[in-house]
């Protein structure tokens, strides 16, 4: 590793402001490693309600169109009443909703209770960026890495939890052990985050058509755009790649549901290396040089993936498509610092809302592919668009 970016992560662990990082990644510890709950519960799932590949795919959909949409309320609650108290209001109400998705007693309740569950968990999305841009302005794409990296310990831990709960006793508990979980993480963030972080003044304390000619020029900004969809590329691959690699494994390359649930845990364990590396790399390198070379190892890794056999070549592509874990840890900070600090969390939350809205549909559109019979077309489709990724960086201008 660099020295440089070894100095950069060690810096974070050292700094009285430490208290407020680990709280923020507890709290994304378990926003998105429950989420990630999902896919490891889906054979349960449609068992339970005899669901088709195309309805879990729906199903996933559902959950991070919510998610999307909670982006921004999300960042206009951060601008108007602080970063702190947002985030403290995304666990209590995870709190709550997950218990719903845990207690759902049929199909339409279960689409309910996840679509409740993904606004809820959105809230958390955009303050934790902005909260941690405030704090460490000097070396936020580090902070941000490290939380991303908390998240995918999330991943790597909760899902396989959850797998064995559910297989022991039922696939409820498998969701209802987190509710404590996100008890106990929101008393951690009241008492450790400020209640905000940024300045007292926000372009958004009132809502009018000037803010909102404001919000939109800003975002229109070839910069703010190009990262965008560089963004909404990794986000959509990362997407239907995570909401569907356990079963590919399990009905396309005939591996056990162990094996597939302890890989797809090792997928997201590696996140914690490639995540603070990613943004320790983007610190130190700029998004042109990074991106391109993340990019590359994950576009290879997923063509590779229909083509090869054996756990060996399937754990090396696996090692290969972790890459995608990076995307976010180069792309946010850029868009959070190319964006005024008045309108960030606004700003952020509108960016965010556009490419998870549409992100979001491909697991839905994955699904119905794998149920045509064209499920490793699907990770060719997905290697392309990591490609297309990789054209658009070089024309992102350095800040």
């Amino acid at each position: 590793m660099n020295s440089e970016i070894r100095r950069g992560l060690r810096t974070l662990w050292r700094d009285e402001r430490s208290p407020i990082l680990i709280a923020i990644a507890s709290g994304w510890f378990l926003s998105i490693g429950v989420r990630l709950v999902y896919p490891v519960l889906l054979p349960h799932l449609r068992a339970a309600y005899g669901f088709d590949l195309t309805t879990a795919g729906l199903l996933l959909t559902v959950l991070w169109v919510a998610y999307a949409l909670g982006q921004l309320p999300g960042g206009i609650l951060a601008d108007r009443i602080g970063e702190g108290r947002i985030l403290v209001v995304s666990t209590a109400l995870s709190t709550v909703t997950i218990a719903l998705v845990a207690t759902a007693t049929s199909a339409s309740l279960l689409f309910a209770a996840t679509a409740l569950f993904g606004f809820g968990t959105a809230l958390y999305g955009v303050a934790r960026y902005t909260a941690l841009s405030d704090v460490f302005p000097d070396n936020d794409g580090a902070a941000i890495g490290v939380t991303l990296a908390a998240g995918e310990v999330g991943n790597a831990v909760l899902p396989p939890v959850a797998g064995l709960i559910a297989g022991a006793i039922a696939w409820q508990y498998g969701f209802g052990f987190a509710v404590p979980l996100f008890l106990v993480a929101s008393g951690f963030l009241w008492v450790t985050v400020p209640a905000r972080t940024s300045g007292p003044t926000s372009a958004v304390d009132s809502l009018s058509l000037e803010t909102g000619r404001y919000v939109l020029g800003e975002i229109s900004r070839p910069p703010i755009v190009l990262a965008t969809l560089i963004q909404l590329l990794g986000f959509s691959v990362w997407q239907a790649f995570t909401g569907f690699y356990p079963t590919y494994l399990i009905e396309m390359k005939g591996f056990s549901p162990a094996f597939a649930t302890v890989l797809f845990g090792a997928f997201f364990a590696l996140g914690v290396l490639v995540q603070p590396l990613s943004g320790a790399a983007y610190d130190r390198f700029g998004i042109r040089r990074s991106v391109p070379v993340v990019m590359g190892v994950v576009a290879v890794g997923l063509g590779l993936l229909p083509l090869l056999e054996g756990p060996v070549s399937i754990v090396g592509v696996t090692i290969l498509a972790s890459g995608l874990l990076g995307v976010t840890a180069m792309t946010m900070p850029y868009l959070t610092a190319s964006l005024p600090t008045d309108i960030q969390g606004t700003g952020l939350g509108v960016v965010r809302t556009g490419f998870m809205v549409l992100g979001a549909g491909s697991p839905a559109v994955a699904g119905a592919l794998a149920d045509r019979g064209f499920f490793d077309e699907v990770f060719f489709l997905f290697a392309v668009l990591a490609g297309v990724a990789i054209l658009l960086s070089r024309f992102l201008p350095e800040q």
